[in-house]
């Protein structure tokens, strides 16, 4: 369904799986325009279109000029069953009429998804890079204000020698090949973030079926450390950077509070970089929180890693 209003001289409609490469070329112009470069890949975008929580008929709006050129894409996506709301805004630099409809309309519509969900406000959050200045001023005109900062450190991998944790006593590591594992990961997962910014407990049901949506997703990725047969910590590797940088990436890492301190976020950590340069990757990404209520960033900077991009999180509470 197509319509002209409440925009005039504008073509509001839904998104569609096939819209991936026109949105895809968007948003990577504006990326551009901030970083030099695209941050996001065709794959990324179909994937965040397929993704199980978001709703295409209820929770996106693409936005065409008359000519069809598209204007602008805006959307909100639940994490699990909470009160926290992700929404984006995305558009060309000469549209800010466009940008104003997208802000306000995916703001109602996070408030709306929360209320479905029983609670009687929302906390949006949207991501912003550190330099985008013009993001950011749009963000505050509507009531965001800064809540927290994602570091995307990067360790860099020279041949398939990367080096390789230690041998910990007691300590077993296990792929994600079998559903003991992936399930025992999940519950160290769940437990290990709680607390954390932004965190929304998943079922595990909802959890594989967040992941295995994603064209980046791989089971082997997985790993679980066992501490005397005891879960104690979880790494969850994608391939998320792997066509645009031929790079891994650490999606998930924690450790029980009861196993902190003996080194299984840095075993397992190493047993990531020396797995990603084992399959060609010339590098493995992840980002942490700089308000991490763990010394995660100094860990990860004590492995060798080095801060390449901040993206801010911005929050307005309703």
């Amino acid at each position: 369904m197509e319509t002209t209003e409440p925009l005039a001289g504008h073509v509001i409609r839904r998104p569609r799986i096939e819209d991936a490469a026109q949105i895809h070329e968007l948003v990577a112009a504006c990326d551009t325009r901030v970083l030099g470069r695209p941050d996001t890949t065709l794959d990324d975008i179909a994937d965040e279109l397929g993704e199980p929580g978001f709703d295409r008929d209820l929770d996106g709006w693409l936005v065409h000029d008359l000519d069809g050129a598209l204007a602008g894409w805006g959307w909100a996506c639940r994490k699990g069953a909470g009160d926290i709301v992700d929404i984006d805004v995305v558009t060309r630099p000469d549209v800010p009429e466009v940008t104003a409809w997208l802000w306000e309309t995916v703001t109602e519509r996070g408030r709306r998804i929360a209320a479905g969900l029983g609670h009687p406000g929302v906390r949006l959050d949207i991501g912003l890079y550190r330099g985008d200045h013009g993001k950011r001023a749009v963000a505050a005109a509507h009531g965001f204000a800064p809540a927290t900062s994602f570091h995307r450190l990067r360790a860099d991998h020279e041949g398939p020698a990367a080096a390789k944790a230690a041998i910990l006593p007691g300590v077993t590591f296990h792929q994600g090949l079998t559903e003991e594992v992936r399930r025992q990961a999940h519950l160290v997962k769940q437990r290990g973030f709680a607390g954390h910014f932004g965190f929304a407990p998943l079922p595990y049901d909802e959890w594989c079926a967040e992941l295995v949506s994603s064209s980046s997703h791989d089971w082997a990725q997985l790993l679980l450390a066992r501490v005397h047969g005891a879960p104690a910590g979880m790494l969850l590797g994608t391939d998320h950077f792997a066509a645009d940088d031929n790079c891994g990436y650490v999606r998930n890492i924690a450790v029980l509070p009861a196993f902190r301190g003996r080194g299984l976020g840095r075993a397992l950590l190493l047993r990531a970089f020396a797995a990603d340069a084992g399959r060609g990757r010339v590098g493995t990404y992840l980002h942490v929180d700089a308000g991490n209520s763990t010394p995660a960033l100094a860990l990860y900077l004590s492995a060798g890693m080095r801060e390449v991009l901040v993206i801010d999180v911005w929050r307005k509470t309703l």
